[in-house]
């Protein structure tokens, strides 16, 4: 079930919200537990079990390290902990991939049966390492309630693909939170800018990079590779920041305050800049429980340097098991351990235009081996965008791929890009009535918009399910 679906939007969340809000506060974490897993299970079946088992050793071994004063023993049973949650990801997730490396390096042809990947597994899986390290770190107290960090690991709007809730930033809140209809319907209001996000941007755009990417790169020309790329990275930024609006919309509606995921990361100056800006969930996640545990910038520069290649490293291989996931985190961490160098500083801070156009240069480059099958696909790809022979585009081609409809989303896609919604958004709020109005007439148009995409479109996928 994706928030797009017509379940979803019109049986799913109508339900939740009628129940959760006509019980009463201590039926209302319950309710929510119980939604969140049948959201889960609507998708994943069986593999609920693996959630639910996950919730059941988090919870134990939780109260085991906040109860131990010991720090030896204490110290065991995280390593006990955070192992059982890394071997849930490597088992489902790169087990067929180190089999194919072993293959590959001893010339051997072990087989083995295809192991489903579990939805959102690397999401739920990490904020529950992020709590038992918070507890180790004295940094909150063990959670004496099975189900307030059920619905915590669970939590159906953020569940599937983040952002990653820290559980120091949502203790309080599972015990004790506001609900208002002022924060309901900024809910909404957020809710349905992802659902626009998606549907009317990323959608019509990835449909478009779908097809670049699926043409032979004989046949591939040089600006209708950087069509399908540029197409990509505006369906990546919109469609995972558009799921991140839902997210944080649907908490909002139960009352929840979920950090921003995203903010605007293509107006970034430096490929340093661009990971503060994206996915701001993952990259404050590896920072604080990977880079800084492993030294940060305080060991000097050689080790600085060590230390973000195996973050990056690390970031590349958390989103799937591939070649072209590790060379995408490497190729980021080489970017930025470049800009650690004192003179690239200067000149990045210098020449504002021309950080920013090698900051796009390097994040588009990237996002090839990103989206490529494989890493012979990627160089190929990359060889077509920059090959001038061929210069020339087949204006029929170009006519069956790219419509008028989706030059016009290309424009909307560069246009909100920038830090525009804001600034608009301060224009009509001048007066709060005409504000209110005016943003339910904007709900509804939106609404009435998406539904019709809904409808209508049979192309919906969330990229960041995958991972």
């Amino acid at each position: 079930m994706v928030f797009t679906s017509p379940t979803f939007l019109f049986l799913f969340l109508p339900l939740v919200l009628l129940l959760y809000y006509y019980a009463n506060t201590f039926f209302r974490n319950i309710t929510l537990l119980v939604f969140s897993l049948l959201f889960y299970a609507w998708g994943e079946g069986l593999y609920l079990l693996l959630m639910i088992i996950s919730i059941v050793f988090n919870y134990f071994f939780g109260l085991l390290i906040g109860r131990d004063k010991k720090n030896n023993k204490r110290r065991l049973l995280l390593f006990v902990a955070v192992v059982f949650n890394l071997s849930l990801i490597f088992y489902f997730k790169y087990t067929a991939f180190l089999v194919s490396i072993i293959n590959d390096f001893f010339n051997l042809d072990i087989n083995t049966t295809p192991i489903h990947l579990p939805l959102g597994i690397s999401f739920f899986t990490f904020q529950s390492i992020s709590y038992l390290v918070d507890v180790y770190r004295q940094e909150v107290p063990s959670q004496k309630k099975i189900i307030n960090l059920g619905l915590y690991i669970s939590l159906f709007p953020q569940l599937i693909a983040g952002p990653i809730v820290r559980y120091s930033d949502i203790n309080l809140q599972l015990n004790t939170r506001e609900h208002s209809f002022e924060k309901f319907s900024n809910g909404i209001y957020r809710f349905t800018i992802g659902l626009v996000k998606k549907m009317v941007i990323a959608n019509p755009l990835g449909y478009i990079a779908d097809q670049v990417f699926a043409i032979d790169s004989n046949d591939l020309s040089m600006p209708l590779s950087w069509i399908g790329i540029l197409c990509y990275s505006f369906q990546i930024y919109y469609d995972f920041s558009g799921y991140s609006d839902m997210a944080i919309g649907l908490g909002k509606m139960f009352g929840f305050k979920f950090e921003e995921n995203f903010n605007h990361p293509y107006i970034s100056k430096s490929v340093q800049e661009f990971w503060r800006r994206w996915h701001i969930s993952l990259s404050s996640w590896f920072r604080d429980y990977l880079y800084i545990p492993l030294g940060g910038n305080r060991l000097g520069k050689k080790r600085l340097i060590f230390n973000l290649i195996v973050v990056f490293f690390l970031t590349g291989f958390w989103h799937g098991a591939s070649w072209n996931f590790i060379f995408w985190g490497l190729f980021h961490g080489l970017f930025i351990s470049l800009e650690r160098i004192q003179k690239v500083k200067t000149f990045l801070k210098a020449k504002v235009v021309l950080s920013h156009c090698y900051t796009l240069i390097i994040v588009v480059v990237a996002w090839v081996f990103f989206r490529a099958q494989d890493l012979s696909s990627s160089f190929k790809y990359l060889f077509n965008m920059f090959n001038f022979k061929k210069y020339s585009i087949d204006l029929f081609e170009f006519k069956t791929i790219v419509s008028n409809e989706a030059i016009f989303v290309f424009i909307l896609a560069i246009i909100f890009a920038i830090p525009i919604r804001k600034k608009i958004e301060n224009m009509f709020q001048f007066n709060e009535v005409f504000w209110g109005v005016s943003r339910v007439l904007l709900i509804v148009a939106s609404l009435i918009l998406v539904i019709s995409k809904v409808a209508s479109s049979t192309y919906n996928p969330f990229i960041y399910f995958r991972f």
